[in-house]
Formats: structure tokens, C-alpha cells, sequence
């Protein structure tokens, strides 16, 4: 009896080492502390995640049709929400704001973005403009595309890069007085005080809308829903506030 109890412990422990999910995300949330978030839930639960990055539109699409499939589910909130009624994910959960702010080179001034005319003017200013090329089908990418396009934005220079825009002025792309429109991955603030990162303007005007609001939830086709609750909770909580934060993301 003593050693079939001993068996049974074991295999119980050996399930739990052995549990994993999976989280399908697209790249504004996985490089916005996801990651670390990830590690955290993995160092706490012993529960092992992988993250698969894709687009948001492959996303759609592996929600119902990707095998092994997705646990864990990221999206922003309007595709959350077609999803949800659509009855392919459940346990919408709102999850935190991703904002797209204006990027300077290190040794180039601060210059005052906190109204849409000083932005405009910041922005016909100077050489060029650094933004995700819309053809890669980001959204923030298609975001940016649009905002340069508006008729008041006329006569700014654009230029699409591969990638987002801070990487690519570090990259050395553009010249000293270059500026870059992308997403946020550091701690920041509404009023664009200074945040430590000489590579960052700050938000732009809340009125422009150039944000987006993610939110997470459970695949309806996950092999552990259990440990995919967990997660979501796990990722929600007070002690992972902190951790969103430093990566840019406004928990809600």
C-alpha cells in the first residue's frame, strides 16, 4: 500500500511538472512584459508557458484551426469582443492600454507634443518621420499610417521602416533631428515628464486616439483551462501591475 501511495504522489507531481500552456499574442503585448510576466507565473505555479507570437489577423485564425491550440488568447479589445460572440474564446478579460508616442535621437530636445497643433508643428519640423511600413499589417503600423495621412498632417515626411521606429533610430536610421512614431515599451505618463529614456518624446494628445486596449482570454478549444485561468488571473493581479507598467502598458 505504502509503495502504490508513493506512486500516485509521484505521478501527481510529475503531471504537475509536466503542465504547459500555451499564450498566442501578437507583438505589442509579448514585447510589453508578457515575457516577464510569463516567467514569474512559471517560477510561482510551476506551470510552463509558451508564447506564440503572430499577427493579429493570423491570431484570428489559429483561435480555431492552430494545433497544438492556444490556451491563452491576446488581442485587442474589438477583436477580443468579435471573438467572444463568435463563441471562440471566453473569460473576457480586460487587460491594459498600449500607447504609440513620438521618439527623438538621445542628444536632440525634448520638444512640447502636449497639444495636436504643437505636435503637427514638431512633426513639419523636422527631416523625417520613422514609423512601422503598413505593409507589414501591424496595427499600430496602419495607426501611424493613417495619422500622417490626415489632411492637417500634410507636408510631414513620412518614412516606413521595418520594424517599429525607436529600434530603428538606434539602428542609426534617419538623421540627428529625426523623430519616430511607435509603440511604448518603458514606463511612461500623460503630462510626457521625463521618464529616463533619452530615446523617448512621450504619449501623443490623448485626442488623437493612438492607442490600443488589449485584453486576454481563454481559448475555448485550450487543453488546460484550469492553468489558463490561473494565468489570467496570475497576470492581472497587484503584483504584476508594476510589471506591465515598467514595459509600457497601463493596467486598467
Amino acid at each position: 500500500m505504502r509503495w502504490i501511495c508513493l506512486a500516485a504522489i509521484l505521478a501527481v507531481s510529475n503531471a504537475a511538472q509536466a503542465a504547459e500552456i500555451r499564450v498566442i499574442s501578437p507583438g505589442v503585448i509579448s514585447n510589453s512584459g508578457l515575457t516577464e510576466v510569463a516567467a514569474a507565473f512559471e517560477k510561482k505555479s510551476g506551470v510552463k508557458v509558451t508564447i506564440v507570437v503572430d499577427g493579429m489577423g493570423t491570431i484570428m485564425t489559429d483561435i480555431r484551426t492552430k494545433a497544438p491550440a492556444p490556451d491563452v488568447v491576446m488581442l485587442p479589445m474589438d477583436l477580443m469582443g468579435t471573438m467572444v460572440l463568435s463563441g471562440a474564446v471566453s473569460d473576457f478579460t480586460p487587460l491594459g492600454r498600449a500607447e504609440i508616442g513620438l521618439f527623438k535621437k538621445p542628444d536632440a530636445p525634448r520638444p512640447d507634443i502636449t497639444t495636436v497643433p504643437a505636435l503637427i508643428a514638431v512633426l513639419k519640423g523636422t527631416s523625417s518621420v520613422l514609423y512601422s511600413d503598413p505593409v507589414s499589417g501591424s496595427m499600430q503600423a496602419g495607426m501611424s499610417d493613417r495619422l500622417l495621412k490626415r489632411p492637417d498632417f500634410a507636408g510631414i515626411k513620412g518614412v516606413p521602416v521595418k520594424g517599429d521606429a525607436e529600434p530603428a533610430l538606434k539602428r542609426g536610421e534617419g538623421d540627428a533631428n529625426a523623430l519616430g512614431l511607435g509603440l511604448i515599451h518603458v514606463a511612461h505618463n500623460p503630462t510626457n515628464t521625463e521618464t529616463g529614456s533619452p530615446w523617448l518624446v512621450g504619449e501623443l494628445p490623448a485626442e488623437l486616439g493612438m492607442h490600443m486596449d488589449m485584453a486576454t482570454g481563454i481559448n475555448m478549444r485550450a487543453a488546460d483551462k484550469t492553468n489558463a485561468a490561473a494565468f489570467i488571473k496570475f497576470a492581472i493581479s497587484p503584483e504584476m501591475r508594476d510589471v506591465w507598467k515598467t514595459k509600457g502598458i497601463a493596467r486598467y
